[in-house]
Parts: C-alpha cells; sequence; structure tokens
C-alpha cells in the first residue's frame, strides 16, 4: 500500500473557504472523503473532474483503418500495449495502443498525454487468428494458411486440439504481437503455453485430418 494519498486542490470550510488548499483523499467516490493538509478537518466533497485534452486515435482492424477521438486526462500518461474503448461511427470498440506519435518524425513506448498528437491502435474485442496448418504426413510442400475469427480473449493453448470450420488442428506454436505484454517470450512452443488470441500474431498446428475447406469462421 502507498504511504502518499493523492493530493487535490480544494477550499477547506474550516480554515479557507475561499481559497483552495491541498487535500489528502480519504476515500475517492461521489461524495470524497478528504483532508485538509493546513488545518486537518475531514469532511466531504466531490472531486472536481480531472482536465482533459482531445487526441487522434487510428484504429486498425483487418487491414483497414479509421479515424477518431478521445479525450484523455492530462495528467496522465499513455504506453503501448494499454488497452481503452474508443467511439467510432461504426462502433464501440476496445482497443490497445501499438504505437504513440510525439510528431511527425517520432514515436515512443510512452508518453505523457499532453506530449501526444496520435494514439495508433489496433481492435482486440474480436480479432482475425492467421493459422499455418502443417500436414499430418509431415509434407512441408503442402503447408497453408487458414483464419480464424475468434473473440480477442479466446485462449490459444500449445498441445491442445482446434476446430475451425471442418479443419482440425493440434496447436504446436504461438508466435506473440510485440504489443502483447506478460509473457516473457515472442514464441511459444511447450505443452501448456497459452495466449489470448488478440496477444498473437500466428498460430502454428499440425491437421489432424483433411480439410474440405480453408475458410474458417466463428
Amino acid at each position: 500500500m502507498s504511504n502518499s494519498a493523492e493530493r487535490v486542490g480544494l477550499t477547506c470550510p474550516v480554515c479557507s473557504p475561499e481559497t483552495a488548499v491541498a487535500h489528502e483523499v480519504l476515500a475517492p467516490g461521489g461524495q470524497a472523503t478528504v483532508r485538509c493538509t493546513d488545518c486537518q478537518h475531514v469532511h466531504k466533497t466531490r472531486l472536481p473532474d480531472p482536465e482533459t485534452i482531445e487526441r487522434t486515435v487510428i484504429v486498425s482492424q483487418d487491414g483497414d483503418s479509421t479515424r477518431t477521438t478521445v479525450e484523455a486526462p492530462m495528467e496522465e500518461a499513455l504506453a503501448v500495449g494499454e488497452e481503452f474503448i474508443v467511439d467510432t461511427e461504426e462502433a464501440i470498440l476496445t482497443v490497445r495502443i501499438t504505437s504513440l506519435e510525439i510528431d511527425t518524425e517520432a514515436r515512443a513506448e510512452s508518453a505523457p498525454v499532453p506530449e501526444i498528437e496520435t494514439i495508433w491502435t489496433r481492435v482486440v474485442d474480436n480479432v482475425r487468428t492467421d493459422v499455418t496448418l502443417h500436414p499430418s504426413d509431415g509434407r512441408h510442400d503442402t503447408t497453408r494458411s487458414i483464419e480464424m475469427y475468434v473473440p480477442g480473449d479466446y485462449e490459444f493453448t500449445v498441445g491442445e486440439e482446434e476446430k475451425a470450420g471442418e479443419d482440425r488442428f493440434v496447436v504446436t506454436g504461438l508466435q506473440v504481437r510485440e504489443d502483447a505484454r506478460g509473457y516473457g517470450f515472442e514464441k511459444l512452443d511447450h505443452d501448456g503455453d497459452m495466449a489470448f488470441a488478440k496477444d498473437l500474431k500466428r498460430v502454428y498446428a499440425h491437421e489432424e485430418s483433411s480439410p474440405t475447406t480453408a475458410w474458417s469462421g466463428w
């Protein structure tokens, strides 16, 4: 637990009813409990809304991109890999930050909101997962790719069987995206290794049966 409470500037009904002074936030909420740092008086009040600034967001999905905006708190910082919700003309989407544009010449992994010009993102609600299928007979000349469209939190696990349309296969490897966090490795290939679809660049697998189609859906 942190030893320092959040501090905000507020008027104090006891010692400073007209001028804002520093207060510690003891309990946040609609009516927050705060303590004046000058006279130690504890009282309830509504905290001021954080100052925000409009920032451009580029939303990418399956090769297509759209532009929208968000109101971001001035005092916050953003980083590649973080997720948030955006409202586009088509839908309300959950997106993940893939890059932060500081100016037309520079990109950053993290930056304070006021320094950011454009937030580049990709949709992670529902994602396309590319799967490379190796035939069960080991012939590399017949290796092929299929696509799966699944929820972003769908789990792929090395060693487990999956089905996509008429294709059945066993996962042998998972290639993790650069913007994914918490995996430690770019390639997962041990039985039991798991990754979410939204974190994957590609799935590698061995076919379990002869396919009748190369297309896969939900």
